[in-house]
């Protein structure tokens, strides 16, 4: 019998930060790309668990389903503007 041991993902404690960020300012377009990117990200994944759950909390919190928030986000994609800016307003630089 094998047991499996949950897993930390190399990328969690900076996800982390994110979601934290998230739980602070809440359902904006921004955010929800994020969310969107991290629910793939941590899908299935074997462990995580916090970041799994605080994702769930947060979809049930803006009252979607992941796969509403995935056509969203396609929208918002669409637009092609969403990852253009930092959180502080400021435009990216295609060459920084």
């Amino acid at each position: 019998m094998t047991t499996t041991r949950d897993q930390q993902h190399p990328q969690e404690t900076k996800d982390k930060v994110t979601i934290d960020r998230v739980l602070q300012q809440g359902d904006t377009d921004y955010n929800k790309v994020e969310v969107a990117r991290l629910c793939i990200r941590y899908r299935n994944f074997p462990g995580a668990r916090q970041i799994q759950h605080q994702l769930e909390d947060i979809l049930q919190q803006w009252g979607v389903t992941e796969e509403e928030l995935f056509a969203q986000t396609r929208e918002i994609h669409a637009k092609g503007t969403i990852y253009r800016y930092k959180n502080d307003g400021t435009e990216i630089e295609d060459w920084s």
